[in-house]
């Protein structure tokens, strides 16, 4: 599981550290570690041209030590420094002992640029001397980000207005949860994580890796049956887009239930598809109810929301949804939002949701009391009582593409019949939708059918 804290948490963690540790070592062990990863990115240090991009605080103090490192073994290096009259006095001292300099303004050329403006605390958006510095980072070079990118958010991942695209951060004791929340994970590059020896609480962020996935997925046993392997129903589809109910009856049989039980207008459609698919309404494990639906569906969300087992909904079915009917619901709720679906649930405008993944995805699963899966460039799932948001680390720009979203209601769907925890099968389904698409698309376009036929590739993926 890759965890993620919070800069209270981090900093609560470094002040415990520093107690126990003689002066300076803790930001000795940052230097060092950041060092050997720009050491490694370079071709040779020695004869190498490093760039140090200074702020005034401990950040700035862990790339003058790193660089002070890299002068030593033979690279120049240089820094610039944002406020001369703040910046770290021993990281300098031991720069310029190790043969480096200090100019006032970045060098027209680089091979590699350290950027320590901002650390985690910063909060904002970068002030005019650091984004006029950033605006001169020379074309060509690998831009290394001091445990996270300035200009980012590190506990949400926002942006405000410039900030860094580091092709590599470095980040020291944890991950935080900027570093895996769009917009600022798009700005990361790839992070690599120093082990300072923090002691860590449970974390803000969590993201399932491949083996927390492979230990979820449902496997038969010799005694299983279509039934005790659980039965989705797929209340989707109409006249107007019938695909919606194909498509997320093709995520269902992929999805690990024993049956699929559909129940609409579009049966004729689904069934020339899929004749495995059981047809009308009967005794389900979970419900799918909203792809497709269209206008003037309410009621049938509404039969669906009293039935007391669990229930996803999506697409048209989040229209005019009552918090205090799912708050009053016996059995779990999950809403799988788009952003622009998530913002007309919280009565604000889509661009707050897209620029706030974070505390949106929070704030719409406590309104509605219900699990919550916000759809998107970083996939995210809250529950309602809180702990940490889970984050999906799988998929492909690709992804954006009509019908995509119905594949994934119909595959978490069945992840709920077949007995997987809400949170569990919301995060599991993300994944396995997110690898199926990546492995489909292969730097191509997809369609959304693409994806269901790659589910089983991305299953087995896990054995």
């Amino acid at each position: 599981m890759r965890t993620a804290y919070s800069v209270e948490t981090v900093r609560a963690a470094e002040r415990e550290l520093i107690a126990r540790l003689p002066e300076g070592a803790l930001m000795q062990r940052a230097a060092a570690g950041l060092a050997a990863v720009c050491a490694g990115l370079l071709r040779k240090v020695y004869g190498a041209r490093v760039v140090l991009l200074v702020g005034p605080g401990d950040n700035g103090g862990d790339a003058l030590y790193a660089g002070a490192r890299l002068a030593r073994r033979g690279a120049g290096v240089t820094a610039v420094a944002m406020d001369p009259e703040r910046i770290h006095g021993g990281g300098l001292r031991a720069l310029l002992a190790a043969g480096g300099r200090l100019a006032d303004g970045v060098p027209a050329r680089a091979d590699l640029v350290l950027d320590g403006l901002v650390g985690i605390g910063g909060r904002g958006g970068l002030r005019p001397a650091a984004a006029a510095l950033v605006e001169r980072i020379p074309a060509g070079a690998v831009v290394v980000a001091v445990d996270l990118p300035s200009g980012v958010d590190a506990d949400t991942g926002e942006v405000a207005g410039a900030a860094v695209r580091a092709d590599v951060t470095v980040t020291f004791g944890a991950y935080k949860p900027g570093l895996l929340i769009d917009p600022g994970a798009s700005r990361t590059g790839a992070v690599r994580l120093v082990d300072i020896g923090l002691s860590l609480p449970e974390p803000e962020v969590e993201a399932l890796q491949d083996a927390e996935v492979a230990a979820l997925l449902p496997v038969p046993t010799a005694a299983s049956d279509k039934y005790r392997r659980g039965v989705v129903g797929v209340v989707a589809g109409s006249e107007q887009y019938p695909g919606a109910a194909v498509l997320a009856v093709s995520g269902a049989l992929r999805g690990g239930a024993g049956a699929v039980r559909y129940v609409g207008p579009a049966a004729d459609a689904v069934l020339a598809r899929y004749p495995e698919t059981l047809i009308g309404r009967g005794r389900v494990q979970a419900w799918v109810v909203g792809p497709g639906l269209g206008a003037g569906r309410a009621s049938e969300v509404a039969e669906v929301l009293a039935d007391p087992v669990p229930v996803l909904v999506d697409a048209d079915g989040l229209r005019g949804l009552d918090p205090e009917v799912l708050r009053g619901r016996p059995a779990p709720t999950l809403l799988t939002p788009h952003a622009g679906e998530a913002a007309a649930l919280l009565g604000v405008p889509r661009e707050s949701v897209e620029s706030a993944r974070l505390t949106s995805v929070r704030t719409l699963a406590a309104r509605y009391g219900a699990v919550a899966l916000l759809k998107g460039s970083t996939t995210l799932v809250a529950a309602a009582g809180g702990g940490p948001v889970r984050v999906n680390p799988t998929g492909t720009p690709w992804l954006a593409t009509a019908g995509s979203g119905d594949v994934l209601s119909g595959l978490t769907g069945s992840l709920l019949a077949a007995g997987l925890d809400v949170v569990d099968a919301a995060s599991v389904g993300a994944y396995l939708h997110g690898l199926a698409a990546r492995r489909a698309a292969s730097g191509a376009p997809i369609l959304a059918q693409q994806i269901a036929d790659s589910l089983p590739e991305a299953w087995r993926h896990h054995p």
